[in-house]
This record gives C-alpha cells, structure tokens and sequence, in this order.
C-alpha cells in the first residue's frame, strides 16, 4: 500500500517542560510532513527537507490547521458518562447518590455497549486517542469495552473494578470470584492488538484485605499489567481508610503493603498527600493521573502539580478528564481548569506543559512512550487536527491561525486551552485512520 502523507502545522515534544526550556522541549514545525505506513509513523519533518522524496505521492494537507499527536486520557469512568454534571455532593455521599445506581445498569450487556460506544465516540470526538478507563463489577462491562475499543483499534487500559465491601449490595462481588474474572480477562484481553489490562480496586474503602491481597497475587502473576485506582482524593475518604486500616502508617500504605505500588501503577488524584507520599510515588516509578475538572466540581482540593514535578523528587503525571465528576470530555476544558488549580496555589502552567500532560508526558506515565505521545518515526499514528479558529470567538482572539514561532504558538495554543472545546477538533486519526471528522466545518 502506498503511504498516506498528511502536510500541516505540527506541534509535540522531545522532552519535559517542566525540567527543560521550552524551546529544548518543544518541536513545532509550522509547515510539516507526517507519512504513515500500516498505521505508524514511517517519516516525519519539514515539508521543505521531506517534499521531493514523495513527489509523487497524494497529500492531505489540513493547511493552516495544528496538528498534535493523540490525547491520552489517564483516567476516566466510562460506566459515569450518563450521569455527568450531578448536582451537589462530595465524593462519597455524590457515589451513594448517583454513581453506583448508575453503575447497577452495567450488568445488562447490551446497555454496556451502547454506553461504551457512545463513550469512546466521544473520546474520539475531543481528540481523545487512548485512554485508562475503569468499567464495573461486571464482567460484560469490560468485555464490551475492550470489543468496541478493539473495533476502533484505540489504545485502551482497563480492567473489572473490585469492590466487597462498603456500597450497595448490588455492587458486591466475592473477592475470589473477581479473583478468577480478572485473571481470566488478563489472559484474554492483556495485550490483544492495542488492548492492555489494569487490575482495579476502586479504591481502599470498597476492598477487603483480602481482595487487595489477591489484586497484588494478581499483579506478582502477571508484572507487566497495570494497577489502576484512586488514592487520597477527599479528606472523609483518607479518614474512612484510616479507620479501615488501622496497621498502615498512611494511604499509599495501604497499596504498598500488598504490592500494588510500582513503575506501572497509576493512582487518581494524590490531593491529600504529605511529603513522604510524594517521594515514595517518586521512587517506586509510580504515576499520578491529575483530575482538575473533577476535583474542582467534587470540592476535593487543590493536586500540588508543582510538588509531583520538582526535580528533588519527580512523579510521571498525565491529564486526566475524571468523567463523570469530571465535567467534559474535552482535555482542552480540562487543561483550562489545569490552569487554574495552579493559579489557586500561587502557581502556572504554560499551554505547553498542559499539552505535554496529555501526550507524551501521559504516555511516560504508562510506560507507552515507545509507542504513542510524539511523531517519532516507529510509534503509533494516533493524531488529532486542531482549528485554532474554531468559534467566532476564537477567530477574533487568533486573527492569523499559523504560527511563525514558539512565542506565537504558546500564545495561540493556551487561548485555545481556556476557549476551546470538541468544536475545536477539526479531525482524529487512531492508527493512521481518520475516525472523526467534524461535520459541522
């Protein structure tokens, strides 16, 4: 098959800005060339030095348009998308009140489908190429998740969530008998074409000792899948779990006395954290998916970015979208609400690390560098289109869409991130393919 060459304006990274200058992190180049075979990236560089070599070859040019690589999104719950935008709880009244009744219609397989499809269009819609998603009890949930994922040939991380204790009856499962689904899932779906496993406990309150020391029997069985689950993300919850473990020292305890602590562990949230958290996340390789939506809208604090990026004691973290207390799909909006949890804390972010948090700096975090978050030569073509001129609005605030340089591109690119949302998106490109283009352009 011929290559297919996509001409642009071009936007990703090489290293981390939040330890290098912008202009060593960041690769732009205003006129490019992306030339995919099989659905990866076989060459990539300026149109001008790139152009003769496929003279001949048809172009799909987006013009004066951005193009970034896919978003990753490093934490979401599929099962919550019905349910987005419930009024007026914290976390733990807000998952009595509405979450677990809506997770109850999961059992129903033909129901999980319908949202999960729905939820992985939307994903596709605001730019959203792969992402870490938590599922149910239920087994069919996951199993219809990973069908439909694999249908749209998305990179998705998931697994069953486990809980035994402390929700409804309905949302109880025996801790061998998840054991068992589990294990049997990892051995079905780990690995299968972009499709990889996370054990999940949803959280310390909702597991047994038990069921934890299963999740690390789990995890000892198979090293290279995924720990998924949330940690310190409300004040009553740290001190529920307190209450329930007495014998650990702290919450990040809890998980690292069953061996679910390690370089492919990814906890949500980390806002009620101390210090000494923070350098064992640090040291154990751990990531930290940042939920800013969801932890304004929950009232559950403000995530120390700052702390999780020093240089004393450095933790991967990715942006996350955190549906459904998160109230938007669009990384865009949540990259906004970014922003301003730093500038609550006296603190910034600059458009280019928000968009290093939702590519490569989300692919460090799960170990998928070699695979997605840049146009390196040999990874993933999973890449998104962007109108920088989107709504009238966003016209006016960006008369000239391209950009000449960093300095323009920063400019243009946060004006984006605090207006933009899925009209932004002009195109989605999974493997090569184009899976959404705007129709209303």
């Amino acid at each position: 098959m011929s290559p297919k060459i996509i001409r642009g304006s071009f936007l990703d990274f090489v290293d981390d800005p939040f330890f290098q200058s912008e202009s060593d992190s960041v690769r732009y180049l205003p006129d490019g060339l992306l030339v995919i075979e099989d659905g990866k990236i076989a060459a990539f560089g300026a149109y001008k030095t790139l152009s003769a070599k496929y003279a001949d070859a048809e172009v799909i040019s987006y013009g004066d348009k951005l193009i970034t690589p896919g978003l990753i999104d490093l934490h979401v719950h599929y099962p919550q998308t019905e349910m987005i935008a419930a009024y007026g709880e914290q976390l733990l009244q807000w998952l009595d009140k509405y979450t677990f009744p809506t997770e109850a219609k999961f059992k129903d397989p033909e129901y999980a489908r319908t949202i999960a499809a729905f939820f992985l269009e939307q994903l596709l819609h605001n730019g959203t190429t792969s992402a870490v998603v938590l599922t149910t009890i239920f087994p069919e949930s996951v199993e219809v998740l990973f069908e439909e994922a694999r249908d749209r040939q998305m990179r998705i991380i998931a697994g069953q969530v486990l809980m035994t204790r402390h929700a409804p009856e309905f949302l109880i499962n025996d801790a061998k008998t998840a054991y068992a689904q589990t294990r049997e899932q990892i051995q079905q779906w780990h690995g299968l074409d972009r499709l990889l496993y996370a054990i999940t406990p949803r959280f310390a309150i909702t597991s047994t000792p038990e069921e934890l020391t299963l999740a690390g029997k789990l995890k000892a069985e198979f090293p290279d899948v995924y720990v998924h689950t949330h940690l310190a993300e409300n004040v009553q919850e740290v001190k529920f779990t307190a209450e329930l473990f007495p014998e650990s020292t702290d919450y990040l305890d809890v998980y690292e006395q069953f061996g679910l602590v390690g370089d492919r562990s990814i906890f949500a949230h980390c806002i009620q954290l101390d210090d000494s958290a923070f350098q064992r996340l640090s040291a154990a390789g751990s990531a930290i998916a940042f939920c800013p939506t969801s932890n304004l809208f929950l009232g559950s604090g403000l995530f120390r970015l700052d702390q999780a990026k020093s240089t004393e004691y450095p933790i991967k973290v990715g942006l996350a979208t955190d549906v459904g207390a998160g109230t938007s799909f669009s990384q865009l909006q949540t990259m906004g609400d970014a922003y301003k949890v730093m500038q609550l804390q006296g603190k910034s972010l600059s458009a280019f690390q928000a968009f290093y948090l939702a590519t490569l700096g989300a692919a460090k975090a799960l170990s998928l560098e070699d695979k997605i978050g840049s146009f390196e030569v040999g990874k993933e073509a999973d890449f998104v289109v962007w109108d920088l001129q989107a709504t009238p609005l966003m016209k006016l605030r960006n008369p000239q869409a391209q950009s000449e340089n960093l300095e323009e591109l920063a400019e243009k690119t946060f004006a984006m991130m605090i207006l933009g949302d899925e009209r932004t998106v002009r195109a989605t490109y999974v493997a090569g393919e184009l899976v959404y283009e705007n129709s209303n352009v």
